[in-house]
């Protein structure tokens, strides 16, 4: 594939602000290859260790690659993204990072896993002796810019995107956000090689990698969140051998959510022999975490799905 425009990662910044300058105006219908920073925004790489972890700067982390104008945007529209093409690294890292996660007060002490995959067949990449995780590359982090003036954190995702993790933007998949400001103000980064629903220790297969993207565009939708579709199937490659499945019930869905993932996180240990920390760190890039019921009051069911798959 050829692709319209070329971005480079050196065109990137930390947050969503209206008045970053764009790097590049497209027109709906074009395509952009787009060079992405991983999450860590560079200091993390595939030789990294603990150390490397603990003197993060998270003034640096999410840094996405952008803005791009699109000609004809305006507020009340939306720019339509379709994911055409991922070109992996072969190299990502997943980590436990202290005060971050669901059970971020069961891990307090930080832990880094560095994997390494085959870049052109994206065969399932290995968590020690103890697991194979099946590669599905998506972009975690995808947004439009906020009509509201200022500075905005790139950490939580909004009605225009931004770190949405959902990990089913893969190719094929055309999101649709909302557009608050002329030209929308479109940018992208925190890859991924692969993650659960949930994303539940705060990190995926964190993986920098080139996107190839379609721009299209939806006048007057008025869309109040984004939304995708998908071309196909989305969980067809975990399926092959069935899950290990723990619920979560109470009137508090996010305490029958970390309920849920505990009972996982402690059956992967004890089935594997691995530590608490790193059973916790493969569900989140392996696991899914879903919401089973919500209208039987008082109490919810929450449900985390293993794939057995991964530990076989």
């Amino acid at each position: 594939m050829t692709c319209t425009h070329t971005i480079h990662k050196h065109d990137h910044h930390l947050g969503w602000d209206n008045t970053f300058e764009p790097v590049l105006s497209v027109k709906p219908g074009e395509t952009i290859a787009v060079e992405t920073i991983d999450a860590s925004g560079g200091q993390l790489g595939p030789k990294s260790g603990l150390d490397d972890l603990v003197s993060l700067d998270f003034g640096r982390v999410n840094p996405v690659t952008g803005p791009i104008f699109v000609e004809g945007a305006e507020p009340g529209d939306a720019v339509a993204i379709t994911f055409r093409r991922f070109n992996p690294s072969g190299w990502g890292w997943t980590a436990n990072i202290p005060g971050f996660g669901l059970l971020a007060e069961d891990f307090p002490d930080p832990a880094l896993h560095i994997w390494n995959y085959d870049t052109v067949a994206t065969t399932p990449a290995a968590f020690g002796p103890g697991g194979r995780v099946p590669l599905k590359p998506f972009v975690g982090t995808i947004g439009l810019a906020l009509a509201e003036v200022g500075h905005h954190s790139v950490v939580p995702p909004r009605r225009v995107g931004g770190n949405l993790d959902i990990r089913d933007n893969a190719v094929g998949t055309t999101l649709y956000l909302p557009v608050e400001v002329a030209g929308g103000l479109l940018s992208l980064g925190d890859t991924h090689a692969a993650q659960g629903d949930g994303e539940i220790c705060g990190t995926a297969i964190e993986s920098p990698m080139d996107v190839e993207i379609e721009i299209g565009l939806l006048k007057g939708a008025n869309f109040a969140f984004p939304r995708f579709e998908t071309s196909g199937p989305v969980t067809s490659h975990l399926d092959v051998k069935g899950y290990w499945v723990t619920t979560g019930i109470g009137p508090d869905l996010m305490q029958a959510a970390k309920d849920a993932v505990r009972g996982t996180v402690e059956r992967i240990a004890r089935e594997t022999g691995m530590s608490a920390v790193e059973a916790y760190m493969l569900a989140s890039v392996a696991g899914d975490l879903r919401i089973s019921e919500i209208v039987d009051m008082p109490n919810w069911t929450v449900s985390f799905y293993f794939p057995k798959v991964v530990l076989e």
